[in-house]
């Protein structure tokens, strides 16, 4: 899990700051939020047109993609290297590769596990959420819907992953957790925020590729089925078993 320094990356002086008494603290945030706001995103889209159903198929699906790709991955690293591939020159050095290899490729399983769990729950988050505030308003402003369902998804899945990972799984101090939990959510959530206008224009655009009436029906069939499956969930958990 590669880290960067956003201050660097945006070319300002360098930021340092202490809350709770922890620190100093830097703009260092984790690469996956460049990622993971494009996925929500994504979510929302496919949400709007398929409904709660499909994306739940789809998480599933690559929920299992990300899981083989980790095993095969953890399977790689366990492979005896070749004696002609031990040793490489890059630069003026030489290069372990067996160790280069594990270190880059290498995960723990408690990220992997992390990674995975706050995938899973982040995107049923984003769905039943989506689905929520489309009730509530309406099927009126896309924007709320689609970025209000991603900030709270984005929370959840932001501090799961570490909570797992490096609380549980590093033995980091939960603090010191948290704080960078928060650092990465805000970053995201600004950047959620800054792409809600990509959201309208992809609506546009399948709209135009689909036509407005056609798009309108999988909009409302979507809706309709999604509040469909609530509605059985919601029956299926109060209903009370039969004695035997």
């Amino acid at each position: 899990m590669k880290v960067f320094s956003l201050d660097k990356l945006v070319r300002i002086p360098p930021v340092s700051f202490y809350i709770w008494g922890e620190g100093p603290l830097s703009l260092s945030l984790s690469a996956g939020v460049l990622l993971w706001p494009w996925v929500f995103i994504a979510t929302d889209i496919i949400n709007e047109y398929f409904g709660l159903q499909a994306v739940r198929l789809l998480s599933w699906i690559a929920a299992v993609m990300i899981g083989y790709a980790f095993l095969m991955v953890w399977i790689a690293i366990q492979l005896p290297p070749a004696d002609f591939w031990i040793w490489r020159t890059v630069g003026a050095r030489q290069l372990y590769m067996p160790d280069a290899f594990d270190t880059i490729f290498g995960q723990s399983l408690w990220i992997v596990g992390g990674s995975l769990t706050a995938f899973l729950v982040g995107q049923f988050a984003d769905v039943v959420t989506f689905h929520w505030l489309r009730r509530l308003t309406g099927g009126r402003w896309l924007a709320v819907r689609a970025t209000g369902s991603t900030l709270i998804s984005q929370l959840i899945d932001s501090f799961v992953v570490l909570y797992i990972a490096f609380y549980l799984g590093a033995g980091w101090n939960f603090f010191q957790v948290s704080l960078i939990a928060l650092l990465n959510y805000s970053y995201k959530a600004g950047v959620a925020l800054l792409l809600t206008p990509i959201l309208y224009i992809i609506h546009w655009m399948i709209d135009q590729y689909l036509g407005k009436e056609q798009a309108q029906h999988l909009i409302e069939r979507a809706a309709t089925q999604s509040a469909i499956w609530a509605k059985w969930k919601e029956a299926s958990d109060n209903k009370v078993s039969p004695k035997g």
